[in-house]
């Protein structure tokens, strides 16, 4: 299954009911599930990024459509990353000429 990284930044909205934050983890937890993914891990961050999360998706349509379910929702502006596993990135080498 394709892993991404979702990175996400607060808006105005998503810091005034910051203490809605860790429920709002869960929901996109569950939202994941029902997609056919699984959040490996989820951290609130400092820096320049307020929030990272380690997403296993069966696609990226599936990914894309979790972080759409994320931005409608107003609390985070994401940014996704298709990552790549050791084992991926060797196969990929082994194709470089």
């Amino acid at each position: 299954m394709p892993t991404f990284v979702l990175l996400g930044h607060f808006s105005d909205q998503g810091i005034r009911n910051i203490k809605e934050s860790t429920k709002r983890a869960d929901a996109f937890k569950e939202q994941a599930k029902r997609l056919g993914g699984n959040v490996k891990e989820l951290y609130w961050t400092m820096g320049s990024y307020d929030i990272v999360a380690i997403v296993d998706a069966p696609d990226e349509k599936a990914m894309t459509t979790l972080g759409l379910s994320v931005g409608k929702l107003g609390n985070v502006r994401t940014e996704t990353l298709h990552a790549f596993s050791r084992s991926e990135m060797d196969a990929m080498l082994a194709n470089v000429a």
